[in-house]
């Protein structure tokens, strides 16, 4: 288990549910305290800190839209007043709306946008000058497996995922001076609630086209995350780790596996 992580603070953006609330849990487990962000779903980010602490580890809800940087100032006063010091970020908040380019409305992509990508600058900027005083800090942006392959109406999601593993690389190159590592965590095919809205079956659907023959759970993506923000990785900043039982690095292949 990676070490380095208890008695340190992390917050975690968009965090009432999924893969969020998995991130949450887990950095609990291993000695962190919590910052929760939420932007609609309150009862889930109270259901989250119910766990974290269960867990024996402090917590703070902290409501906002992380996509407009007047909540985003009042976030950071707020986890900054609470506790002593942010020494881990994790950007997770995201939202996804499934319309062909054609379709598409304006309005929509910008919603997207904003909470995907918009909110990773906002989040990384005001994360960075804090951990740039304290000489040091973990910031990790969860990204998806259309970092690398696109997927199909989709178009605003996988221009935003796509924008944070460049984000990722030229905050690791401007940061690093300082200490602080940027690294970007992209999960494949996770079964969580919004997932499963997404096909009847939808381990059943994704499994068998996955080498390892299944689909993740929030807690394979939650253990990367930690391992980026401990000790162990302090030299590794600017990667791109896909979480995604090989989903993602298999192409197409029109001949028999065995």
């Amino acid at each position: 288990m990676p070490g380095g992580l208890s008695g340190k603070t992390a917050l975690v953006t968009g965090a009432s549910k999924g893969i969020g609330r998995g991130i949450a849990l887990e950095l609990a487990k291993r000695g962190c305290d919590v910052a929760i962000n939420y932007h609609s779903d309150r009862a889930g980010a109270e259901q989250t800190a119910r766990e974290v602490e269960a867990l024996g580890r402090q917590t703070l809800l902290v409501g906002g839209n992380v996509g407009v940087l007047a909540d985003v100032a009042n976030m950071f006063q707020e986890v900054l007043s609470a506790f002593t010091g942010l020494s881990i970020l994790v950007n997770n908040a995201g939202a996804q709306v499934w319309k062909s380019l054609l379709e598409l409305e304006e309005t929509e992509w910008d919603r997207v946008i904003n909470t995907n990508l918009k909110s990773v600058f906002l989040c990384t900027q005001r994360a960075g000058r804090h951990m740039k005083e304290r000489s040091g800090g973990r910031i990790i942006n969860i990204g998806s497996g259309c970092n690398k392959i696109p997927f199909p109406k989709l178009v605003s999601y996988t221009a935003s995922k796509g924008g944070i593993e460049m984000f990722t690389r030229v905050s690791a190159v401007e940061l690093g001076p300082y200490g602080i590592t940027v690294n970007c965590v992209a999960p494949g095919a996770i079964e969580i609630e919004r997932t499963k809205l997404e096909a009847p079956d939808y381990a059943g659907t994704w499994a068998p086209l996955a080498p390892m023959r299944r689909v993740g759970v929030p807690r394979d993506v939650a253990s990367a995350v930690c391992y980026l923000a401990s000790d162990e990785a302090e030299f590794i900043t600017g990667q791109t780790l896909y979480i995604d039982g090989g989903l993602f690095t298999r192409g197409p292949w029109p001949y028999p596996m065995d």
